[in-house]
């Protein structure tokens, strides 16, 4: 997980899949189990706008690892490949048995590129593209899978509060977990080579890679206190500072320098979101106007400049001062309108803002200002503007297009129960609850939805069709299928 470069020297390395005794199949399933925990952790967030950004550096990766022949068609078929976004404000990253990839809004607000994101995502798929977590878990083979999945849950919790850790894992099973996500000296200098590699024939710059390797290396050397777990599950060595330094002049030919590469609104904004979002008491929401305030605001660069403002905007409206959001958002708009990644998220943070206020009128003429590049947060901001307004039918014909195609996009399946609740179609949003639920792997309370709405459909009581009645039959029996396949059917 902490990422240096490619070795001068053949590294003497198993090939792909070897000593991994877990099967992809049997990984992915433990990997749902960790993932299901994490959804119902209440620092779990879907932010639109933020994993809007971080998909858009993750895609490219995961088309460049499979490019390069680093993702095999058996894995790619089998696991999850999904990012899960933390509130937690620590820098860390991790990844997870099955696909499964944390990342903490700390590190979101740490990185100054989408070079740096880049370095770290490229890192942790390249432990899971080599088989690295499959590797350590054999090693720990003779303990159940759901043991593992809660040992490595109670690690994951002690890294964001470790005096949470003797009430999560206690003695052996604490240090066997930790091992779980403590790679090998040889699996970090692999994941380095291969990040490295990806990184850049997915398209970003190698400079983003040393940025980021800088960061971590400065935490170091002031004895992190706790706010770098990722230098504790990945530390930092000389051999591979020296692997990092030395690499770079081998890389790609695009030598765009670090001011343009810092230079960028979009990154600056999404990082001060990230910090908002993850640093939410009244107390650090007031810091940012202070910063607006602070003579020494003129002096920055206009990006840093950019990122507070649109911080403050956006911590104004958490605190209901409404006047200071729309004076901070009129100034934010005039510095934005000649940069349209910027301009994207700033009439994205107006719309928002409108809804806070309750003004659906406001939040669509906001909407319509936003460049079009037809995405999530787009769909889903709409959508939540056509419920305000009352036009439910809009909402829900376009929301049931979208999650045809995106079954486990979990926010829009609650927006669309909502759509369907509003015009009486009881079951279709029953329904839709469920599938909630399973795009975050809660079978037993999607079991739960989809027998009430089965018993509503079966009763004649309720507004429904053939059609739907059959979808949550048939549903019904999948989940009750998974359920058996789990060893969990009632």
């Amino acid at each position: 997980m902490v990422f240096g470069a490619q070795a001068q020297t053949p590294l003497a390395l198993p090939q792909l899949g070897d000593g991994a005794d877990m099967s992809p199949a049997a990984e992915r399933r433990l990997g749902d189990r960790i993932a299901r925990e994490l959804y119902r952790d209440p620092d779990y967030l879907d932010d639109p706008v933020i994993m809007d950004y971080v998909q858009r550096v993750w895609q490219p990766l995961l088309a460049a690892a499979k490019q390069r022949g680093e993702l095999p068609a058996a894995l790619e078929e089998h696991f999850a490949w999904q990012i899960l976004l933390g509130r937690d404000r620590s820098v860390n990253a991790f990844a997870l048995p099955g696909g499964y990839f944390g990342l903490h809004l700390g590190l979101v607000s740490t990185v100054t590129s989408k070079d740096e994101l880049a370095s770290v995502l490229a890192h942790e798929l390249s432990h899971v593209t080599q088989r690295h977590i499959s590797r350590l878990i054999s090693r720990q083979n003779q303990q159940a899978p759901w043991l593992m999945g809660a040992m490595i849950l109670g690690v994951l919790a002690a890294s964001k509060n470790p005096g949470a850790a003797n009430a999560a894992i206690i003695g052996g099973q604490a240090v066997a977990a930790q091992n779980q996500l403590n790679f090998s000296r040889d699996m970090e200098r692999e994941a380095d080579r291969v990040g490295f590699g990806v990184m850049t024939q997915a398209g970003f710059e190698p400079q983003g890679f040393v940025s980021m390797f800088d960061k971590l290396q400065q935490a170091s050397r002031l004895n992190d206190a706790g706010g770098f777990p990722y230098l504790r599950s990945h530390p930092l060595t000389t051999e591979r500072i020296s692997d990092m330094q030395n690499r770079l002049p081998l890389a790609s030919t695009n030598t765009s320098s670090t001011a343009a590469i810092t230079d960028d609104f979009e990154q600056a904004m999404v990082a001060a979101r990230a910090k908002v979002l993850s640093n939410s008491t009244a107390d650090d929401l007031r810091s940012w106007a202070a910063q607006l305030s602070d003579p020494r605001f003129v002096t920055l660069t206009p990006t840093r400049q950019v990122g507070i403002l649109y911080g403050s905007i956006l911590s104004a409206i958490k605190l209901r001062d409404f006047s200071a959001a729309s004076k901070g958002l009129d100034l934010l708009k005039s510095r934005a309108m000649n940069h349209q990644a910027g301009q994207r998220l700033v009439y994205w943070l107006a719309a928002e803002f409108a809804l806070v206020q309750d003004n659906p009128q406001r939040a669509r003429a906001e909407w319509i200002n936003i460049p079009r590049a037809p995405g999530r947060p787009d769909i889903l901001l709409e959508a939540q503007i056509d419920i305000k307004l009352g036009q439910a039918k809009m909402a829900s014909d376009k929301l049931q297009i979208w999650v045809a195609e995106n079954p486990k996009d979990a926010a829009a399946w609650q927006l669309l129960a909502s759509a369907l609740l509003m015009q009486g179609r009881t079951v279709a949003a029953i329904r839709a609850e469920a599938e909630v639920n399973i795009a975050q792997l809660n079978y037993t309370d999607a079991l739960a939805r989809l027998e009430a709405a089965q018993d509503s459909a079966r009763s004649g009581k309720l507004r429904t069709d053939y059609f739907e009645s059959s979808m949550v039959d048939s549903r019904l029996k999948q989940v009750q299928q998974i359920l058996k396949e789990q060893g969990l059917e009632r």
